[in-house]
């Protein structure tokens, strides 16, 4: 899911099988309007196959530093990744508000098709739930 920081909106999602790992579906996600502008992730999404793809893109990659056993994070690291945090922290609301005010993320449903279809229609119903936060304000 792509999300836009500063509006909290939903701006493009991809569904895949459970088989597939998150950081596998981002390229599907990215647009050429991404150019130049950062990209905020958790730790899954830390490793080479990414972070090339970014470059390649020209995206600022700005995703969350992981620590290995024997290789911890460093100080330094452990700090960078504290102000990425603030960022990230923005969409992670997006799930929490599905999470806590939409009776939670749990599809009762089988197949791609009506998976896909059920969260097209969660995303929309949050994005208007947002939207009217706009319109209040």
């Amino acid at each position: 899911m792509k999300v836009d920081a500063k509006s909290k909106l939903i701006t493009k999602y991809d569904t895949t099988d459970a088989s597939v790992h998150d950081s596998q579906a981002l390229e599907n996600l990215l647009e050429k309007s991404d150019k130049e502008k950062p990209l905020f992730a958790d730790s899954a999404y830390f490793g080479k196959p990414i972070s090339d793809l970014l470059n390649r893109k020209n995206i600022i990659n700005k995703i969350h530093e992981k620590g290995y056993r024997g290789n911890p994070l460093t100080d330094k690291q452990k700090e960078k990744n504290r102000k990425k945090s603030r960022v990230r922290v923005r969409v992670e609301h997006v799930f929490g508000f599905m999470e806590n005010s939409m009776n939670g993320m749990y599809l009762r449903v089988i197949g791609h098709k009506r998976i896909n279809a059920m969260i097209s229609l969660m995303n929309l119903t949050y994005n208007m739930f947002r939207y009217m936060v706009f319109v209040k304000n």
